[in-house]
C-alpha cells in the first residue's frame, strides 16, 4: 500500500510544477510559521485532553467523554473537506479503520466546517469515522493546534480556490487547525501526537496504529 507521505509529496511536487511562485510562497509561509514556533503550545504526550462536545453532520453532539466510555479515541484535526491533503489522509485512514477498530480505538476528525446539507454530501462525511464540526476553532484552540491563517493563503483560497471560508465555517473565516492528530488512551490522557504546521504533510496511518497497540 502507498504510504501518506508518498501521496502527498506526489501532490507538493505536482504543486510545484503547476504554481511554483505559489508554492514558493507557501514554503515562505511555513518557514516563518516554524520560526515563530505556531504549533508548539500543542496538547503535550503525558497530558490529558480538554473534553468537548461537538455536533456531528445531522446535528447531534458527541462529547469526548462519551468516546472514552468505549476505550482509546483517536482525534484527528483537518481543515475541511475542501483540501485535498486532508482527503489524502483520511482516506489513509478509512482504509486502515478496521485495525484501528480492532484495537478497540474510536476515530474522531474535526473541522471548522459548518454541519449542513453540502458537508452531509461530502465524501468525508461518508466515511466510517466520527465527523464533528467545530466552527468556532475553539476546540482547535483549546488543544493548541488553532492558526489565523496568513493573507497570501486566504487570497489564494478566494481568488484560486473560489472557497468562501466564512460561509463554509458559519462566520469563521481564518482561523483553521494546524493539521494534527492525538492518540488518547482511556482515561483522556494523550500518548502520542503529530503536530505540523506545515498542512501539507501529515502522520502516517501505521504510526498511529503502532500508538494503538502500545496500549494494548
Amino acid at each position: 500500500m502507498t504510504k501518506l507521505k508518498e501521496l502527498t509529496d506526489a501532490k507538493i511536487e505536482a504543486g510545484r510544477k503547476a504554481k511554483p511562485e505559489f508554492m514558493k510562497g507557501v514554503d515562505d509561509i511555513i518557514n516563518k510559521a516554524k520560526a515563530f514556533q505556531q504549533g508548539s503550545d500543542a496538547i503535550k504526550v503525558g497530558q490529558k485532553a480538554p473534553n468537548f462536545e461537538l455536533p456531528n453532520p445531522e446535528g447531534k453532539s458527541i462529547s469526548l467523554e462519551t468516546l472514552l466510555g468505549k476505550g482509546p479515541v483517536v482525534v484527528t484535526f483537518y481543515r475541511g473537506d475542501w483540501c485535498p491533503y486532508c482527503n489524502l489522509q483520511l482516506r489513509a485512514l478509512q482504509a486502515k479503520l478496521d485495525e484501528i477498530h480492532s484495537l478497540g480505538a474510536t476515530l474522531v476528525a474535526i473541522s471548522p466546517q459548518v454541519p449542513d446539507g453540502s458537508m452531509t454530501k461530502s465524501e468525508i462525511s461518508k466515511m466510517d469515522f466520527t465527523v464533528l464540526s467545530d466552527q468556532d476553532a475553539k476546540v482547535a484552540s483549546q488543544y493548541g493546534v488553532a492558526w489565523e491563517v496568513p493573507e497570501f493563503l486566504m487570497e489564494h483560497m478566494r481568488v484560486d480556490r473560489n472557497l468562501d471560508l466564512e460561509t463554509i465555517n458559519n462566520g469563521n473565516g481564518n482561523i483553521l487547525p494546524i493539521p494534527a492528530t492525538f492518540v488518547l488512551n482511556s482515561d483522556g490522557v494523550v500518548t502520542w501526537n503529530y503536530v505540523n504546521v506545515d498542512y501539507r504533510t501529515r502522520s502516517e496511518p501505521d504510526e498511529i496504529i503502532e500508538a494503538l497497540k502500545k496500549l494494548s
